[in-house]
């Protein structure tokens, strides 16, 4: 009797522990200070009464046309992120574009009279629903209607920090490590957008690249924004990396009589890091 109460508690405590060890293990945490708690953002309906149009500046013409949110949402969706991927995936990028798009209507644009517009280089990418069906092929109503469904799995859904809708930069790889959003843009650090890794993006055919220039093509280049610039080849001291960021990135690095920061000071326009 006595073995087999024992057996009993053996087996409660394996209950308990296992779960424990992978939730540590697997636990969300600042890549480089594992001192620092994890960010967590919450996921909330967002009320569309205010929010139910959006002005959708088309750059190429300059006119501005007025959309229902989700309308634009499927739209942006279909432009950012391949149909084919599975629908988690599409869901979650559903709530980061409408995330960012109810950023921008509360927070005001950068393009007057328009919230936002349909460039991914400055905002987010779109094409109409008709173009990106077109551009599909046979399966395109397939792909349009998974495209749908995910955004209307997510209605009203937008990602929160402390009740407030967060600023939802995406992008389509990493590199393995996101980065701190002031060495991108420069600026002021926003709580959710740290260094973490972000494991499994090798197998992205754009993980990494690699590009080779000549020392006069590299001087030419240098020149355009630094005329005086005068770098000695046969010293390795010439060309040095100085300092890194938190993501494991160049930050500052010698050329010659220079050093370069990559931190551009500017103010966070774009929806895409890369």
């Amino acid at each position: 009797m006595r073995k087999i109460v024992l057996y009993i508690l053996l087996m409660i405590g394996i209950c308990f522990i296992i779960p424990i060890f992978f939730t540590t293990k697997f636990k969300a945490k600042d890549v480089y200070n594992e001192d620092i708690e994890p960010v967590l953002l919450d996921i909330e309906k967002y009320s569309y009464t205010d929010f139910a149009k959006i002005r959708l500046l088309h750059k190429d013409t300059n006119e501005i046309e007025e959309k229902d949110l989700d309308e634009y949402i499927a739209e942006v969706v279909s432009a950012e992120i391949p149909a084919d991927y599975d629908i988690e995936a599409i869901k979650a990028q559903s709530i980061s574009a409408r995330t960012y798009t109810i950023y921008k209507i509360i927070h005001g644009s950068k393009h007057e009279n328009a919230d936002i517009c349909d460039k991914a280089d400055c905002c987010q990418a779109w094409l109409s629903k008709d173009n990106r069906i077109a551009k599909w092929g046979d399966d395109g109503i397939i792909k349009w209607n998974k495209i749908v469904e995910a955004v209307n799995a997510t209605i009203g859904e937008v990602a929160t920090y402390e009740g407030q809708v967060i600023n939802a930069f995406f992008h389509s790889n990493s590199g393995g490590t996101t980065e701190t959003v002031s060495n991108v843009w420069g600026g002021t650090d926003l709580p959710y957008l740290q260094a973490v890794e972000t494991s499994g993006e090798d197998a992205y055919s754009q993980y990494s690249s690699e590009v080779t220039v000549t020392q006069d093509e590299l001087i030419t280049k240098l020149r355009e924004k630094y005329s005086d610039i005068d770098i000695d080849f046969s010293n390795e001291e010439s060309i040095k990396i100085i300092e890194y960021t938190e993501g494991k990135r160049v930050k500052t690095v010698r050329f010659g009589n220079k050093e370069i920061s990559r931190s551009r000071n500017k103010k966070h326009n774009g929806a895409k890091i890369s």
